[in-house]
């Protein structure tokens, strides 16, 4: 009798305590804090206007390259309005990384701006630097999984060790801060700098 009594004893606290451990299992299965902030696949809708920013931003790097100041004018004002009318509605992400990316648009958006409001091509090319990186970093931010984009590095892009960025759709140098008529250079350093990342996510949301 007592050692039956001890049997089910033992039964019911090892039942307790598989109890206790599926439960556990089930919460931290659930635990939305230790959910990675990953973007899902973009809607059709959002990779469309973003790749018209995109279209826009690559618009602008050639008028950079031809040392064309009425059309980096032209292409900065195109890209400003995609830049502001963006869907983030369309983007269906944590509200972190939408917080994120509006940040971002914002930002770029304010710099764009500025660019329009210098008045030589160095200048601009100053705050195309800093709109590269703000667009980058918003590329990375929702994971636009419309094309390859391409990161590159001019060494020299303001003197001889002052380095610039800027984003490309092909692997190939063309140099936006060198460009074709560089006072002293003329077009012979337009293939100047080098790729030093690529954002390819269509394969890894």
């Amino acid at each position: 009798m007592k050692k039956a009594l001890i049997l089910v004893v033992i039964c019911v606290l090892a039942g307790f305590t598989l109890y206790k451990l599926l439960a556990k299992k089930e919460e931290k299965k659930e635990d939305p804090t230790e959910t990675a902030l990953i973007a899902p696949r973009n809607s059709d809708a959002f990779n469309t206007a973003f790749g018209n920013l995109m279209k826009d931003y690559y618009s602008l790097k050639d008028a950079f390259v031809d040392w064309d100041s009425v059309k980096v004018n032209q292409t900065a004002a195109a890209l400003k309005k995609t830049t502001d009318s963006i869907p983030l509605s369309e983007f269906k992400a944590d509200s972190t990384l939408v917080e994120t990316a509006g940040s971002f648009l914002s930002s770029m958006s304010g710099e764009i701006q500025g660019l329009l409001g210098e008045n030589n091509i160095e200048g601009k090319r100053k705050s195309f630097n800093m709109l590269t990186s703000e667009l980058y970093d918003l590329i990375r931010t929702v994971r636009y999984d419309g094309a390859i984009v391409y990161h590159a590095k001019c060494p020299m892009a303001f003197g001889d060790s002052a380095e610039g960025y800027w984003l490309s759709d092909r692997a190939k140098i063309i140099n936006p801060y060198l460009g074709k008529h560089h006072p002293s250079y003329k077009d012979k350093m337009l293939s100047c700098g080098e790729i030093v990342d690529s954002l390819d996510f269509s394969k890894k949301q």
